[in-house]
């Protein structure tokens, strides 16, 4: 090597090349290539001790340390011992020499270096790292230098990464955990001594009236006056150096409490003074004092005290969220919720300068959040331990959070906060259910709280009360965060949606406590919002053009646009309240459910004789969508009364029913008017909806008696007549079919006039499938293209109605599916002659499949066995390999639907329990063996893989007798258990597929085929049978834990050791006599005596959690070794 200033002139100006931003990417390769070898050579580090303390320029110490860093965590192993010796005494030196003028970042990565030292030696090779990390702390002038240390310390001891062996993971733990004590009892010190430091002595006056508030603290919170007077001190003013100090000392403790347990090491008084900090974020004196001052030195002094305030939080939220505490903890827990809600009660508090929502905005919002986040881990960890200690007041802690809750400065703090009262709702309601007999006493408790909850959240919602926020609000794009909901299967929505929806849980979850009340607060509210609704008729005036609301001047538009959005805001209210009126609380409640049912049914009747939905009004993109949203939402309304509907059904049908009828009878007359295509979609739909639900859960025997619904019986199957939109037509057809299919409530089979319903049914489906059945005769001949896409419609549209109409269906009674099956029968056997017509159209053959996959679902008894082996027999000629390889290789997302779809239809067939489709095992089989697993099992695309491996799954767990043929009578008479097998090489290739996928990066399949094999084990003992226990198991286990040791699915550690342990099992002597000793000879990068190492601690535990820590250790302990292996420079003798 050259000099050691030559060499660091010359780094110098590599590092200045290789970031100067006229470097080519060739040339920063060729330099990085340049510097990894300079890395690499031994005594690399000699040359970076003297970079570090001879250069001034950032790039070349960076360079300097990684190369330090590199050699301590993967070579040190190699480095002798001399060596060793010397770089640990050199670089605490250099730090101490110059941390006062390093830049922040490279002064903490040369901490960073040194921890990583102590990671690798401390105590037995480098016997006072600790101590030094403890002398730097308790030298003021180093102060800050050994808080970074130790922070460092904690970050990278406390939870090491995996390049340390399990044993001194272990030991680390136990070497800090004895230090806990002390360090606590320094930090307590340094916290304490500046505060009291700086602290205003009390001899001198309050500053200003509204510091002084001991007055009126709530007595019951805080139980000895000395510590509300300690909480009532002004807070003391920092200087720069005390602040920096205090928040180092803050965020030790937040990662010290992060793996800490929780015990009596931890003080009342660090509590006291951890709290006295948190108080930095609640003042807004600090930010006062800063803008007084003027200067903007002053006012980041004020942002740097509002986060020690955060940082105090932090600290009190790591404590909070441990769940388990440990009996002598709870009173220091009782005692942290006094002081945190003294500090609710100080943000809370009003006063003549400020309404409580100025003071929040003033506060620093990560403080906000913070304490929001420490409310909500009070309520859903702490409140069941806390609610029982007398002196804890929970009530007036309700009272605040109530405050806090409505004075929120954003609308994500409401958010926060209403999921908080959401969670303590929960809490309440699943504490009543517990405890029945003291119900009312817990009830007369909160009662207030919940009502005055109830009114302000039902106030929130209503423009009358809440204009300005509630403008804010976008009701347009739908939230960026939400495609993750729907994802998992919740709805898309917008802003404006998630508001009011949040909001309705919290209302709806109050009246499930108190249903009186929650109504009577409710009612009054909706009623003077109809009135107004009911009140336009008078306003209506008919022009040349049609109607038109003669309401003009600006005022009064913008009040009835105000009142239509709280409607139907309300009118969702009451939807949402319909479940509180059914089932056991039926007759209780029943005068309350009547008024509501009937106000519905009068306003929806309302709107759609006085067709508002078509009116012309003064501001059209305003008022018309608010007269079309509150009429779709009466619709909704009434349709969520459905269940109501039908146990208000059940009770009357015998005695006098008028009542009911005339109820269904008015709403079906607002139905009818609204089922056509020149009205709104919006509304069109919520009509469709209840006519659906009318038909589907009322279930009324009048229904088809009745002119309205003969009407659209006529509309529907008039072919002249113009088509609903697609989503429209398919609900109707619905309503339509299911009037005909379904029982009627409370009637014996006798009168259920099946005769004349199954031929209106056959009609009706005939109307509907006219052009469809039509296709039959001339599919088979090539079709130009615009005739293509009108046969290709007509598909779409009879089979979207078809599979929606069998879908509905597939539930119900023995009769209703036979009869839906005979009126089906006929396009069932078109579709068929159709599909091999289509086979090369993947979307129409999407569209078949689906409606066959339903049908297979819900019908496959109507059909009939010769009739289903047709269809399965057509399928399988159609899906040739070529058809198949052309359907996923070569068509997209399409092709592999259709396939995954065939694949769906096959695992009904599999699973259907008799003999009759048996037969079909062998084709199937060789289908997916020998077909579409090749195909698929090369590509790194996971379509059509998870359909395939469900239906293998479903072949063996269906049909195991296929395989494996047990003989009672044989194992009784020989005494042998031992089955006989068949289809071995089948059983043995679909075992081969399920090994294959775990070498696959696919983490879903990986997961789901794991659950498959441990399924069959626990069903049906798979890893005990013979052919699996002799030929497989330990090929499985070999491959499991393989994967843990690449540490490709992570995410499922705890699935593969769990199964890894079932299958061991089986045979625990073969797996420690003869695996454990192979899997550890075939491992390379390990040596001999690292592998007996390994061995020996893996000990011969045969209990689940044992062997699992085994595994784990073993794993980690190997992937350890290699890391150390790799390190070692070439040549090194291992002893």
């Amino acid at each position: 090597m050259a000099s050691e200033e030559a060499s660091l002139r010359a780094l110098e100006s590599l590092m200045t090349e290789f970031f100067h931003n006229c470097t080519t990417n060739e040339r920063k390769r060729e330099i990085e290539e340049l510097l990894n070898n300079f890395a690499q050579q031994i005594g690399a580090w000699r040359f970076c001790l003297y970079f570090l303390s001879s250069t001034r320029n950032d790039y070349v110490m960076m360079y300097s340390l990684t190369v330090f860093e590199n050699l301590i965590n993967k070579m040190w192993l190699g480095v002798p011992s001399q060596d060793k010796m010397e770089i640990r005494s050199c670089l605490p030196k250099l730090l101490l020499a110059h941390h006062k003028t390093l830049p922040y970042f490279i002064r903490n990565k040369l901490c960073k270096v040194i921890v990583d030292i102590g990671r690798q030696d401390w105590p037995m090779f480098y016997h006072d790292f600790f101590t030094n990390i403890l002398q730097l702390i308790q030298s003021p002038v180093t102060t800050p230098l050994g808080l970074i240390m130790l922070k460092t310390t904690s970050e990278e001891l406390a939870c090491p990464r995996e390049d340390l062996s399990v044993a001194r993971k272990e030991e680390l733990r136990k070497l800090l955990l004895d230090q806990v004590q002390t360090v606590l009892g320094l930090l307590t010190g340094i916290l304490e001594s500046i505060w009291d430091k700086h602290s205003v002595t009390a001899a001198t006056p309050p500053p200003s009236p509204t510091s002084g508030e001991s007055g009126d603290l709530l007595s019951s919170l805080l139980q000895s006056p000395s510590a509300a007077k300690l909480l009532n001190q002004p807070i003391p003013i920092l200087d720069t150096e005390s602040e920096y100090i205090c928040s180092l000392a803050l965020e030790c403790l937040a990662h010290l409490f992060s793996w800490i347990p929780l015990s009596t090491s931890i003080t009342p008084s660090l509590l006291t003074t951890i709290f006295h900090f948190a108080r930095f974020g609640c003042d807004t004196r600090v930010r006062k004092m800063s803008s007084v001052n003027g200067s903007s030195q002053n006012s980041v002094l004020g942002q740097e005290r509002g986060r020690l305030g955060v940082l105090a939080m932090s600290c009190i939220n790591e404590l909070m969220s441990k769940n388990c505490v440990p009996m002598e903890f709870e009173e220091y827990l009782l005692r942290m919720f006094q002081q945190t809600f003294y500090l609710l009660q100080k943000i809370t508090k009003e006063n003549n300068a400020h309404t409580v929502k100025s003071r929040l905005e003033e506060l620093d919002e990560s403080y906000i959040e913070k304490f929001t986040d420490f409310l909500r881990l009070f309520v859903s960890v702490h409140l069941r331990r806390i609610e029982s200690y007398s002196q804890f007041p929970v009530v007036e802690f309700l009272a605040l959070l109530f405050k806090y809750t409505f004075h929120q400065p954003t609308h994500e703090g409401y958010f926060s906060c209403l999921d908080i009262w959401t969670l303590f709702l929960d809490y309440l309601t699943s504490k009543i259910k517990s405890r029945l007999a003291d119900k009312e006493a817990v009830l007369n408790r909160y009662e207030d709280a919940l009502v005055l909850l109830l009114t302000e959240v039902l106030n929130r919602i209503q423009f009358r009360y809440n204009q300005a926020q509630l403008e804010e609000l976008d009701d347009e794009t739908l939230d960026d965060d939400v495609r993750s909901r729907v994802e998992q299967g919740q709805l898309q929505q917008t802003e404006w949606q998630r508001y009011l929806r949040q909001s309705l849980e919290v209302v709806a979850k109050v009246m499930e406590l108190l249903p009186t009340h929650a109504f009577s607060t409710l009612f009054p509210v909706l009623q003077d919002n109809l009135e107004v609704y009911l009140g336009l008729q008078q306003f209506v005036v008919t022009s040349g053009t049609g109607h038109r609301l003669n309401i003009t001047a600006e005022n009064d538009c913008r009040r009835l646009h105000c009142s239509l959005r709280d409607l139907s805001s309300l009118l969702q209210a009451v939807g949402r309240l319909a479940e509180y009126f059914i089932g056991d609380v039926f007759a209780a409640r029943f005068n309350d459910a009547l008024t509501v049912v009937e106000r519905l049914v009068k306003v929806t009747l309302y709107g759609s004789q006085i067709k508002l939905y078509n009116i012309e009004t003064a501001v059209p993109s305003v008022l018309k969508p608010d007269l079309i949203d509150v009429h779709a939402q009466s619709l909704a309304a009434l349709q969520a009364y459905s269940h109501w509907l039908a146990q208000f059904y059940s009770e009357v049908h015998r005695q006098n029913p008028e009542q009911f009828i005339s109820l269904v009878s008015t709403a079906l007359e607002a139905i009818t008017p609204l089922i056509s295509s020149k009205v709104q979609e919006k509304l069109l739909l919520s009509a469709c909806h209840l006519l659906v639900s009318l038909a589907t859960t009322v279930r009324p025997v009048f229904l088809i008696s009745i002119p309205a619904v003969q009407k659209v019986f006529n509309r529907i199957t008039d072919t002249s007549a113009q088509r609903l939109p697609d989503k429209a037509q398919v609900l109707v057809c619905r309503a339509l079919s299911n009037v005909l299919l379904l029982p009627w409530p409370n009637l014996p089979e006798s009168e259920q006039q099946w005769a004349v319903r199954s031929t209106n049914h056959a009609s009706l489906i005939s109307a509907l499938t006219r052009e469809y059945r039509q296709l039959k005769s001339n599919a088979i001949l090539p079709q130009r293209k615009v005739q293509l896409e009108d046969t290709k419609l007509i598909i779409h549209q009879t089979l979207s109605v078809l599979e929606d109409i069998v879908e509905s269906i597939s539930g119900e009674s023995t009769k209703s599916r036979q009869i839906c099956y005979q009126s089906l029968q006929e396009s069932v056997q078109v579709s068929l002659a159709l599909f091999p017509a289509f086979i090369h159209q993947s979307d129409v053959t999407d569209e078949m499949l689906s409606f066959f996959l339903t049908l297979f679902q819900g019908l496959r008894v109507q059909m009939g066995v010769p009739f289903t082996e047709q269809i399965i027999q057509t399928f399988l000629n159609m899906f040739t390999r070529e058809q198949l390889a052309e359907s996923i290789l070569h068509e997209g997302s399409t092709g592999c639907r259709v396939v995954e779809k065939f694949l769906k239809i096959l695992q009904v067939v599999v699973q259907e329990p008799g003999q009759v489709f048996k037969p079909f095992l062998p084709s199937v089989i060789s289908l997916c063996m020998e077909q579409v697993y090749p195909i698929i099992a090369e590509r790194s695309s996971p379509d059509v893989k998870a359909e395939l491996f469900e239906l293998l799954f479903r072949i063996l767990h269906h049909n195991w007798r296929y395989f494996f043929k047990s003989s009672v009578l044989a194992s009784v008479q020989r005494g042998i258990v031992e089955e006989q097998m068949e289809n071995e090489a089948q059983f043995s290739a679909i075992m081969q597929a399920f090994g294959q996928s775990f070498l696959q990066p696919d983490i879903h399949l990986f997961k789901q085929n794991l659950f498959y094999l441990e399924t069959l084990n626990t069903k049906q003992k798979l890893y005990h049978k013979k052919i699996f226990r002799t030929t497989m198991l330990f090929q499985f286990v070999n491959v499991l834990l393989q994967v843990l040791v690449h540490k490709s699915h992570d995410l499922l550690q705890e699935e593969i050791g769990i199964a890894t342990y079932n299958m061991a099992s089986v045979d625990f002597d073969g797996f420690y006599s003869a695996f454990l000793p192979e899997f550890l000879a075939s491992c390379d990068g390990v040596d001999s005596n690292q592998k007996n190492v390994l061995g020996r601690n893996f000990k011969m535990d045969r209990d689940l959690p044992s062997f699992t820590q085994n595994v784990h250790r073993l794993v980690n302990d190997l992937r350890y070794y290699r890391l150390c292996n790799d390190s070692l420079p070439p040549g090194t003798v291992k002893l």
